[in-house]
């Protein structure tokens, strides 16, 4: 319809109750109100609180999450790290000025994780408080016209009307709606739980966040050799390998030692296919611990693969296991200059294995060996030894020395089961024109230069221990079961209006019911709800649905 203009009335005057306006340019457009500094924040607190926000927000915090499993992260794998920096120093500086190495403790990643927090809470905290209003309002009054809304059945049924509200209000009860009576009509309502549980999911989401960024902060993570005899003591100084969350402090190691009796690994032999030999395959690893808390009392314990202890708040993994050879050396004057056992890390089936010693006093000069132990030597045709089998039937061990300084004296720290050789002098194997010594267990030989001896004296095992504190478990447990039932909830329970309106019929002999329904977002299977109501209430008055509007059933459910 075409607007209204001043010629459409006789004396060229405005619609009478409209106000004059003054002229505008051509072309000008409506003025739009200006927001001001507090209505920007309203704006934006209402974008960063919508639930599109969060979501966006959830998706990138898992993008961000993707740089620290790309990369080795300097709390978690600081080796790794300085590795990188080696290979390559030109991509390092800038994976490194944008904190990829720091990946969780970034300020971007920091940054997404917090907005994602408040964003969350504001969500929440608006809806919980509407959500708890509607728990506590009355259903909404009846429609006039129920015949528009789904799953609408009319009946006729003896009785009086109140006769048939009271039994439609006990039906409604039965079936778990809250109900209220309207003159002569009930309004039913059933489902709030559908909020509630997304209320709960969405809170348990905020748990999971909070749990990880607060609790998680305590946590750490140590590894520690520990060889059979020995005894590790939960301190700081002793671990091998150590990394902490930014609140940890010293005070928060729990005082526990723990005590290696013996280490045993059972081993079968498999044919290898595509060689055609037999191969070890392990079948299982023990250790067997001591573990004295700071009462004093001492338990033992066995630590298997896959299957940690507890101990005072922190979990115990058996993460690995070799062979610790006692090598003693002495000087030309017999004295023991060293005398210890040395863990050789495993370097395949068999565990050949490698191992590193360092003599930095003692001997005239220093001295470093690198060492390769075979647990069931045999000699290869090319004169090479090489293991058979990863048990100690034939235990070999094979040693080059290095003479020169091994950097132990610049306050540096070196990584203990690594030799740099690079400005140290080799005197024995390689092209020195001198053979390895070679030292079967109990054996010794002479050292070059008439420095001393070294003896292979004893042969314990050794078990890499992983020491893992994580104050979020539970929290993070107790949140992930509640988001998932809180989930199931809001998926499953179905948010439905009912109402049953009735009148006396018009020879004042009987009552006239309607029935109809009303879903809170998608309900398929709201017109049969109706109809249960329905049946179940003139089941119990002798009453039916009436024929007529059957046949009016259909167009209206389609609506």
């Amino acid at each position: 319809m075409e607007p209204l203009r001043p010629s459409d009335y006789d004396d060229g005057s405005a619609p009478t109750g409209t106000a004059e306006r003054p002229d505008r340019a051509s072309g000008d457009g409506p003025t739009q109100p200006r927001l001001g500094v507090v209505g920007w924040g309203r704006f934006l607190w209402r974008q960063l609180t919508s639930m599109r926000t969060a979501l966006v927000l959830l998706l990138l915090l898992a993008v961000a999450a993707i740089p620290g499993s790309l990369v080795p992260q300097r709390s978690s794998n600081p080796n790794g790290v300085v590795q990188f920096r080696r290979d390559d120093p030109e991509l390092f500086e800038i994976l490194d000025a944008l904190q990829l190495f720091d990946t969780f403790t970034s300020v971007w990643f920091s940054a997404i994780y917090l907005l994602l927090f408040v964003s969350l809470i504001g969500c929440i905290i608006p809806r919980t408080a509407h959500h708890w209003k509607a728990l506590r309002s009355r259903p909404p009054k009846t429609p006039a016209r129920l015949n528009r809304l789904v799953g609408y059945r009319e009946a006729d049924a003896p009785g009086s009307v109140e006769d048939a509200l009271a039994a439609g209000e006990a039906v409604l009860r039965r079936q778990r709606f809250r109900v209220e009576r309207y003159g002569n009509s009930l309004s039913a309502e059933r489902g709030y739980l559908r909020e509630t549980g997304n209320l709960v999911f969405h809170a348990a989401l905020i748990g999971v966040l909070g749990t990880v960024g607060l609790a998680g902060g305590f946590g750490y993570n140590g590894q520690k050799v520990i060889v059979e005899g020995q005894t590790f003591v939960n301190q700081l100084t002793t671990y091998d390998s150590f990394s902490a969350s930014r609140f940890f402090s010293d005070a928060r190691l729990d005082p526990f030692s723990m005590r290696l009796d013996e280490f045993d690994a059972v081993f079968e032999a498999a044919l290898d296919e595509t060689r055609g030999t037999l191969i070890a395959q392990p079948l299982d690893y023990t250790a067997s611990v001591t573990i004295t808390e700071a009462d004093g009392e001492s338990v033992q314990r066995d630590i298997k693969v896959n299957a940690p202890i507890d101990i005072a708040g922190v979990r115990a993994y058996l993460l690995g296991n070799g062979f610790a050879p006692v090598i003693t050396v002495r000087n030309a004057d017999g004295d023991v200059v060293f005398d210890e056992s040395v863990a050789f890390l495993p370097q395949d089936s068999n565990l050949t294995s490698l191992g590193i010693i360092k003599l930095p006093d003692g001997l005239p000069d220093q001295v470093g060996m690198i060492g390769f132990f075979y647990p069931s030597a045999i000699q290869l045709d090319s004169g090479a030894l090489a293991s058979i089998w990863p048990q100690p039937d034939n235990p070999v061990v094979t040693l080059n020395l290095f003479v020169g300084d091994l950097g132990l004296d610049d306050g540096v720290p070196r990584n203990a089961y690594a030799l740099d050789v690079d400005d140290l002098e080799q005197l024995t194997g390689g092209e020195t024109g001198n053979d390895s010594i070679i030292l079967g267990l109990g054996q010794s030989a002479e050292l070059p230069n008439g420095w001393g001896t070294v003896e292979f004296t004893a042969l314990p095992r050794f078990v890499s221990i992983d020491f893992h504190h994580d104050p979020t478990q539970a929290g993070v447990l107790i949140s992930s079961v509640l988001a998932i039932a809180g989930l199931i909830v809001s998926l499953f329970v179905p948010r439905r209006r009912m109402w049953i309106a009735a009148e006396q019929g018009a020879d004042g002999q009987g009552v006239r019911l309607r029935y109809a329904g009303l879903a809170h977002g998608d309900d398929p299977n709201l017109d049969d709800a109706v109809d249960r109501l329905a049946t179940e209430h003139l089941s119990g008055l002798g009453g039916a649905l009436s024929p007529v509007d059957e046949r009016a059933l259909a167009p209206a459910s389609s609506q």
